[in-house]
């Protein structure tokens, strides 16, 4: 189980890194796996990768600036067929209180503090896995959320979180994610020693 959770989360930072490629200099070395969109549903878009890993499929929205463009806050969720467990990725600005962590409210749902798990130049970063149950309790929630940050100086920030679309793109994220998984080529079986 350790290891799926491994694979998830490390297919998780490569959905991220796709992400975060839109702001990343021409510079950098390997870009990471582009993703096609499946399927844009509502205010969330359904990705899915060409690499080979347990999680091949997110759905992905973000909010920007209207007036600079840039991004104030990204959410990625990904379901792994094999672990039947889903992996959620937000970033979010630098600037943020990294003790208080972050808690994301809907009309019927808050979650408990979820702690930030690394913070780069392109902004911080809540990496966690998340309960079937939560997912399905987000889905049955109104068409806004907030994500609850605080800044470094202690002020308290709500950050809208459409959920415009949210259940049906999940559904289609989950689709896609076995539909992937069914197609990947089996594992060779281990040399014996």
């Amino acid at each position: 189980m350790k290891r799926a959770l491994t694979g998830i989360a490390a297919g998780l930072l490569l959905t991220a890194g796709a992400a975060l490629a839109q702001d990343a200099p021409a510079q950098q070395p390997a870009a990471p796996p582009k993703a096609d969109v499946v399927k844009t549903i509502g205010d969330w878009q359904v990705r899915c990768f060409s690499v080979q890993n347990s999680n091949p499929c997110d759905m992905f929205w973000q909010q920007t600036d209207p007036r600079s463009g840039q991004r104030v806050v990204a959410v990625s969720i990904a379901y792994s067929p094999t672990a039947d467990r889903h992996l959620a990725v937000i970033i979010l600005p630098l600037g943020v209180s990294i003790p208080k962590g972050v808690t994301i409210q809907t009309d019927s749902y808050t979650s408990p503090a979820l702690k930030y798990r690394m913070c780069s130049r392109d902004g911080c970063f809540v990496q966690t896995i998340v309960e079937n149950a939560v997912i399905e309790s987000i889905a049955k929630s109104g068409p806004q959320a907030k994500i609850n940050i605080a800044g470094d100086d202690g002020k308290p920030y709500a950050l809208p979180l459409s959920l415009k679309g949210f259940s049906e793109a999940h559904d289609e994220m989950v689709s896609q994610a076995k539909a992937k998984a069914s197609k990947a080529p089996a594992a060779a079986p281990a040399a014996k020693p």
